[in-house]
């Protein structure tokens, strides 16, 4: 991820809460050493590079393999399940509503119609 200006927020230890209690959110998972997950990354940064891709969402990524996590591992005991990376989840007022493994923007976009109002 750039550091030039993105929708696609960096997530840590510190902010991760604020991310998912927003309404609706997209928490996008991965690794730093994960290519698919770089690939994913770079595709949705491109995507959210206008205003016009689900404005009133917040989207994030998260890194697993940084420090400061353990208060979100601790609650998302789901995420002992994540075998496949990247990982995306769709929060709504903090409650994971769907959760899905790989990337593509189709999918999400496909994924999120259903819960915008």
């Amino acid at each position: 991820m750039s550091e030039e200006s993105t929708r696609l927020e960096a997530i840590g230890g510190e902010n991760w809460e604020a991310l998912v209690n927003t309404g609706l959110s997209v928490l996008v998972i991965g690794k730093s050493d994960c290519a698919a997950c770089n690939t994913w990354s770079a595709e949705l940064t491109e995507q959210l590079a206008g205003d016009e891709f689900f404005p009133s969402v917040k989207f994030g990524k998260m890194l697993l393999d940084q420090r400061g996590l353990i208060g979100f591992k601790r609650a998302s005991p789901w995420l002992a399940e994540v075998t496949d990376l990247p990982f995306n989840v769709i929060f709504r007022d903090g409650e994971p509503v769907k959760k899905w493994a790989g990337g593509g923007v189709e999918r999400l976009e496909n994924r999120l119609r259903r819960y915008v109002d």
